[in-house]
């Protein structure tokens, strides 16, 4: 595993500070890199082209950036060797109340560990055939409305085209729209306490590089409820 105590003691102080602010009733906004910050954060509705629930075991890559929802629901065993036991177990979510939403570069060891835990997955194709706004009905009744909603945003979700400045662009992906439609409609529930947004690199592309910033600025002005 890459980077591992670098990510250990980086995700400790986010998730430290984001703690104290949600503590101090403060709607938190945070902006990271690669998504392995979400380590710390712990959304439970999770918008990315990628599952990011692989482990160890099956990691390719050995890549923590494909491991976050693994690490704060407690599938991936470092705890016990005195890594990221600062993510406690009450506080890891119950897979069963978490929602992923856009993904469509999903591996096998992934959708296994979707299917087996009873992850609510919407991927690409289902928001195609049903549109977003369904997709958004059937996500919000599944978290239900007694839940305060953290929402972990990828900027990869969406279309290459609104989204190129990414360092692992999927296409088909959602539109610009459809995204701001998904941040707007956990605004409205009135139980949204915090937001990420990760994956924007605008040392990828050229010319096109504010269009992924503001994509990424749609969506976050939606959250805040900013029409």
């Amino acid at each position: 595993m890459k980077k591992l105590h670098t990510v250990n003691k980086a995700t400790k102080q986010i998730y430290e500070l984001v703690y104290n602010q949600e503590q101090e009733g403060k709607f938190v906004l945070t902006l990271g890199g690669d998504h392995s910050f979400g380590i710390s954060t712990i959304g439970e509705v999770w918008i990315d082209a990628h599952a990011d629930i692989d482990i160890l075991e099956t990691s390719s890559s050995g890549r923590i950036r494909g491991m976050p929802v693994a690490f704060f629901c407690g599938l991936v065993g470092l705890r016990e060797k005195g890594m990221f036991d600062w993510i406690k177990e009450r506080n890891f979510i119950n897979l069963h109340k978490f929602v992923c939403i856009g993904l469509r570069d999903v591996g096998d060891p992934e959708k296994d560990i979707i299917a087996r835990h009873g992850v609510k997955a919407f991927y690409t194709d289902d928001v195609r055939e049903h549109g977003i706004q369904k997709v958004m009905d059937s996500a919000l009744e599944y978290v239900g409305d007694e839940t305060s909603l953290h929402v972990s945003f990828d900027i990869d979700s969406l279309n290459p085209e609104w989204a190129p400045s990414t360092v692992f662009p999927v296409a088909p992906g959602l539109t610009r729209d459809e995204g701001v439609y998904i941040a707007q409609r956990l605004s409205d529930t009135g139980s949204l306490v915090a937001m990420d947004l990760a994956e924007i690199n605008i040392q990828i592309g050229s010319s096109k590089e504010d269009v992924t910033v503001e994509s990424g600025s749609s969506v976050i002005k939606s959250a805040l409820g900013l029409r």
